[in-house]
């Protein structure tokens, strides 16, 4: 698992930080109610009919440092692009946004490179003396596609120009719920069809002038009948990472020959949260009713053997990491520390992993096998875990 060097800074334009997630969906208000009951997000920002939007509606949630934006189509066939992709891929995510700094730099460099801009560089004002947000989009792969966006440092707005203070009666409901100590994006996974891994990350490389941060093949990460291989990708100061993985050969579908199947074609599988206390959130939002992949006994069996070889010393229960299924990654330095929920729709498509790092930046390698064999499970109760077809 090399964690590969990375090159010298870009001489213009920083990349910061993940800035929202945008996700297509059918109701947007009940996907956002959704979030906030079960996750623990608060409304943050909406546009919609009532503030003059007249094709969409968008409930913006935040929780922390994680912003997610749900959009939805208000007319049956406009926006094209919002209707063609909750037509193909159902609920899901389609933008995944950056905040950046001299986001002019940054474009110019994507489009010496060849880069595919959906967007140039756009700016928008808030009313009066309310500053201003500069964005620009590109499309990396399938119909995912990255925002930039730069916010003026006296920018007053919610979220972005034309968003308005959303209805707040379910704050109510709300406020007898325990919060969840969910605390920023961590890293996001982009699923492409075999063979596409190198070309994407190429992609990454050339625009961007990101790095491949992590690595790992299908000798690593494989069960008995499924594999894939994965490239982490990360900005110059590796506050943004995005794995990006493929399937491998293998006797049956993999997870990932299921996203793509389901999703019709490369897209964003999951989102990992990042917590501070990972018993506590888990213990949470099961109490808010979230429902995570279940974990073969053995497997903590296997891991009280290993750790008892390691240096690492855990500071957890075990016991209680294993009733509540989660997964235990390590290496001489550190370990973490991860779980899964079960898809958050009816297709077997999108997740969210709530992760804890202590001195350990991979991205539970070593767990992947584990995780397979639980989801191979729930393909076989789908009926999905079928012989691969060839060709």
């Amino acid at each position: 698992m090399p964690y590969a060097a990375k090159g010298p800074a870009p001489a213009f334009g920083r990349f910061l930080t993940f800035d929202h997630i945008t996700f297509i969906v059918g109701n947007a208000r009940q996907a956002a109610a959704h979030y906030c009951v079960h996750f623990g997000f608060t409304p943050f920002a909406y546009k919609g009919l009532e503030t003059g939007s007249r094709d969409i509606a968008s409930h913006v949630v935040k929780l922390n440092d994680i912003v997610l934006e749900f959009q939805s189509p208000l007319k049956p066939d406009h926006p094209a692009d919002l209707t063609g992709h909750l037509t193909k891929h159902g609920d899901a995510i389609k933008v995944v946004a950056f905040a950046v700094e001299d986001i002019e730099a940054i474009v110019q460099t994507a489009k010496d490179a060849g880069a595919q801009v959906v967007q140039d560089v756009e700016e928008e004002f808030e009313g009066g003396d309310g500053g201003s947000v500069k964005t620009a989009v590109f499309a990396p792969f399938g119909d995912t596609v990255h925002k930039l966006v730069e916010r003026t440092a006296d920018f007053k707005g919610r979220f972005m120009p034309g968003y308005e203070q959303p209805d707040l009666k379910i704050h109510r409901l709300l406020e007898a719920l325990p919060p969840a100590p969910l605390l920023a994006i961590d890293h996001l996974v982009g699923c492409q069809p075999d063979a596409q891994l190198e070309p994407v990350v190429n992609w990454y490389e050339r625009a961007l002038n990101f790095h491949r941060f992590w690595s790992v093949d299908d000798s690593q990460i494989h069960t008995e009948y499924s594999a894939l291989r994965t490239t982490v990708i990360a900005n110059w100061e590796e506050t943004i990472k995005m794995p990006i993985v493929e399937p491998a050969p293998g006797l049956r579908k993999s997870q990932v020959h299921e996203f793509v199947e389901y999703f019709g074609g490369c897209g964003v599988q999951h989102v990992a949260l990042r917590t501070e206390d990972i018993i506590s959130a888990i213990q949470i939002l099961q109490s808010r009713g979230v429902e995570f992949l279940k974990t073969p006994p053995v497997y903590y069996q296997k891991i009280r053997e290993l750790l008892s070889k390691s240096p690492v010393t855990v500071l957890e229960d075990l016991e209680v990491l294993e009733k509540l299924n989660i997964l235990l990654d390590f290496d001489d330095t550190g370990y973490l520390l991860q779980i899964f929920t079960k898809p958050l729709q009816d297709r077997p498509t999108h997740f969210l992993e709530i992760i804890q790092r202590r001195k350990h930046q991979g991205f539970g390698a070593g767990n992947i096998k584990t995780l397979f064999e639980a989801v191979e499970y729930e393909q076989e109760r789908r009926g999905n875990l079928v012989t691969e077809v060839k060709g």
